[in-house]
Formats: C-alpha cells, structure tokens, sequence
C-alpha cells in the first residue's frame, strides 16, 4: 500500500475472513470515506468474496458515498480511469467476473476443506486441539487446592497450567468423582 501512495496512518488491516463485510475494520473503513475520497484495495478478493455483497458494496461506495475504487492488481478496476459510460461498463463487466471468481473460490475451498476434514476423520485423526493431560502431581495439588491450602494462582503455577485449563481439569475431575 506504501508503494501505491498510501500514508501509513490510512492502512487499515483486516485479518478477518472476506466471507461478509460485517469487519469492524471494513466497518471503519467505510464509515470514514467520504466524496472524493480514494479507496485503494490489493486484489477484489482481499475486499471480499461473496458475488452478490462485492457488488453491493462497490455500488455503496462508487454511487452513494462517491467515493473512487482503486483494485492494484486488476488496472481495469480503477474507476478514477474510467469514468465515462464506457469506462464504467468495462469497470463493471470485469467487477463482475472478479466477483464471480472470487465466490467460487471460496466454495472451492469450503469444499477442499470438508473434504479433508472428513479423510482425516475416517482415517481416525484427532482434529483441533490436543486434549489436556492430567500432570503427574495434579492429585495433590488439588487436594491441596480444595482444602484451602493453597490458592488457586498458586495450584496453576505448580501446576505450570493457565487458568482456563486448571478449571477444566477441575470440572472435569469433579464430574469423574460425582
């Protein structure tokens, strides 16, 4: 964004998924543009990957805020270039297509992930976390714990465990012993 002229203090960041526009940073974002103000985005994708909200929200920004769109990696999709009604047109024909793409990427994706999510449960994978372990000396560090010997910060720290986990494993051990 830097070498497309960007001042730093105007990069805004988003490391959410392009899956919608409900992004606080998006929000921000669009809530700040203004007439006549440039928006400059890498690729459509980066912008989002739904069909029918990219071209929702290109309408929002190019007609109702009047604000201008700069896509760097497209230069067809520049509409500080094309403003006449054959610019226009050309700038819309390709933001269709991009959009296009983009959305079926992302069910392409979707897909190649259930697909593996699915092989490596059938081949019997334990997906996502790794299940906490009760440590060697957890008996008596909770007995301990239990029996007001000692404080609860001091259990995690002996336990070497951070709060959410030692109160896992304290209702999980509980609900064995019920």
């Amino acid at each position: 964004m830097t070498d497309a002229g960007v001042d730093e203090r105007f990069i805004l960041i988003d490391k959410q998924s392009g899956k919608d526009f409900n992004s606080p940073q998006y929000q921000l974002l669009k809530h700040a543009l203004r007439e006549g103000d440039l928006l400059i985005i890498k690729s459509i994708d980066r912008l989002g990957r739904n069909y029918k909200e990219i071209m929702k929200e290109w309408q929002e920004i190019t007609v109702n805020i009047r604000a201008d769109i700069r896509v760097l990696d497209i230069n067809m999709l520049d509409t500080t270039l094309y403003k006449g009604l054959l610019g226009t047109f050309i700038s819309n024909l390709v933001l269709q297509v991009l959009a296009y793409v983009a959305e079926h990427e992302r069910e392409n994706i979707r897909q190649r992930q259930a697909e593996g999510i699915a092989l490596a449960k059938a081949q019997g994978r334990h997906l996502g976390r790794p299940k906490v372990k009760y440590p060697s000396n957890w008996l008596e560090i909770y007995m301990e714990w239990r029996n007001n010997a000692i404080t609860a910060k001091v259990a995690m720290e002996r336990l070497n465990m951070k709060r959410t986990t030692f109160y896992k494993l304290v209702a999980q051990y509980e609900q064995i012993q019920a």
